[in-house]
């Protein structure tokens, strides 16, 4: 095998590790917006459902208000 194949094989495996680095990187990135997304989603489902509670007792109350008037 020549100098330059050997250094040009070298060359590749090393490219070849750093994009894997890149990429198991990325991937760790993307879990963690995955994970976060899925709180955010949480967190605005539960204040959803607190705004319900909230109008369907504002509604209760102006109708208790409506028949006592």
């Amino acid at each position: 095998m020549s100098n330059d194949l050997a250094a040009l094989l070298l060359a590749l495996a090393t490219e070849n590790a750093e994009l894997r680095q890149q990429l198991a990187t990325a991937q760790d990135m993307l879990m963690e917006t995955a994970i976060d997304a899925g709180h955010l989603h949480a967190r605005i489902e539960a204040v959803r459902d607190e705004r319900d509670a909230w109008r369907e007792e504002a509604e209760m109350l102006r109708a208790q208000s409506a028949r006592r008037a």
